[in-house]
């Protein structure tokens, strides 16, 4: 595996938060928004502006990593589940073979599909409740 990074998760306040973890860890704050992607991934109206991703280097290698919920897709904020724990696989197998064995027993919240920032992604909460992001970056990142 070639890291593993906490996922936020935050109710349309995430660029404040992360400006605050940048105030306190340092380093470069990379952010994204829906509407700069290029099929807004599904965001319509206000959510446009939410963050699709923010990410910013808090050392080791870790990169801490978030994103506002959006209500268009039935998401909700509740603290408590705001997080996941964010796999970065070395290749197609690894990342299919992980989401298949977390998912194992538990609740696939996003099937493993190629989005445009990666060759392969997907969501799962294992049967212990843990909340997981899996994903290869493959040439797309």
């Amino acid at each position: 595996m070639k890291s593993v990074n906490p996922y936020l998760n935050f109710d349309g306040n995430c660029e404040e938060a992360f400006k605050f973890y940048q105030s306190v860890f340092g380093g470069e704050l990379d952010i994204v928004r829906f509407k700069d992607m290029g099929d807004n991934m599904g965001a319509s109206g206000d959510d446009l502006d939410k963050i699709a991703n923010a990410g910013l280097p808090i050392g080791g290698g870790t990169m801490l990593l978030g994103s506002d919920v959006m209500g268009s897709w039935g998401q909700s904020y509740d603290p408590g589940n705001n997080f996941y724990i964010n796999l970065e696989a070395e290749s197609l197998d690894e990342t299919k073979r992980l989401f298949h064995d977390l998912s194992d027993g538990g609740e696939v919240e996003m099937p493993l599909e190629e989005p445009e920032w990666a060759e392969l992604f997907g969501m799962v909460i294992d049967k212990y409740g843990t909340r997981w992001m899996v994903y290869y970056p493959g040439n797309k990142a």
